[in-house]
């Protein structure tokens, strides 16, 4: 170790005083397992030293042995990534501490079973995000990004949801009744590819909507107003359209196996549904 030390010395700074002496300014709290290491070949640490000021004199000597050592105890001692869902105490903490023009980034977070009802969560980015069994009643999503987002089981009733970006995202079982897509200025809601199988939209406002190849086997969507509505490809198979407005409607291509057309407020052409 020492032949090592004196080979370079500038490589390793050392300092002579007039006789020739050596100066080694190094720390003899997180030297002394190294000295016992060399001793015995045993790395042992006293509780309350920090490994990582060892691996630094260890880095130091070149002992590489020993670095491999400490490398890996170093590794087997950090605690395990948390991934216990965020609370809505937690996630109101980070609203308040956000201006109100910033984006707040969510990307890919957990927040699996949390009460987010009734609040302002416009234009954050949800994309990847777990939000399945969520109470996102009466939450404002306006031109929220749910891209991949899960969604599964959730309930939003009440929400709005005008513009909002929910591609090919995880919605089956979820309750999305009466909620508001429509947005004044024109901004259609994207649901294209979205997973909706079971879900219950009853009573909601989705004029111009995007739901072309999305899966709506099993929904329920009575009393829907869906004027103008991308349904083209869709999965329609099962579900109940009972009192819906579909005037302009694209279903082209779509899949009508079973779905409930009764009580329509407007006539279903067929140039709606033929190719």
């Amino acid at each position: 170790m020492l032949a090592h030390m004196f080979k370079d010395r500038g490589v390793w700074g050392n300092k002579q005083d007039h006789r020739g002496a050596f100066l080694i300014d190094r720390s003899p709290e997180y030297f002394e397992p190294i000295l016992n290491y060399l001793r015995h070949g045993q790395l042992i640490v006293n509780d309350g030293i920090n490994l990582l000021g060892v691996l630094e004199e260890a880095r130091f000597f070149g002992i590489d042995s020993l670095i491999e050592q400490l490398e890996v105890a170093i590794k087997n001692s950090q605690p395990p990534e948390d991934h216990s869902p965020i609370s809505r105490k937690e996630f109101v903490r980070f609203l308040l501490a956000t201006p109100t023009k910033s984006e707040l980034r969510c990307q890919g977070l957990n927040f699996s079973g949390a009460d987010l009802s009734r609040l302002d969560l416009r234009y954050i980015n949800f994309k990847m995000a777990n939000l399945s069994r969520c109470n996102l009643a009466h939450a404002n999503l306006c031109c929220a990004n749910l891209e991949r987002a899960d969604l599964s089981g959730s309930v939003l009733d009440c929400a709005n949801l005008q513009g909002v970006k929910m591609l090919c995202s995880n919605a089956e079982g979820a309750s999305l009744k009466q909620c508001n897509f429509e947005d004044p200025s024109g901004l259609k809601a994207n649901l294209e590819g979205a997973n909706l199988k079971g879900v219950d939209m009853e009573g909601s406002q989705m004029t111009g909507i995007n739901l072309r190849v999305a899966t709506l086997k099993n929904a329920k969507l009575k009393n829907c107003n869906l004027r103008g509505a991308t349904l083209a490809g869709t999965d329609l198979e099962n579900c109940d359209l009972s009192g819906c407005d579909l005037q302009e409607a694209n279903l082209r291509g779509s899949n009508v196996k079973g779905a409930i057309f009764e009580e329509m407020l407007t006539p279903l052409h067929m140039s709606q549904s033929v190719r």
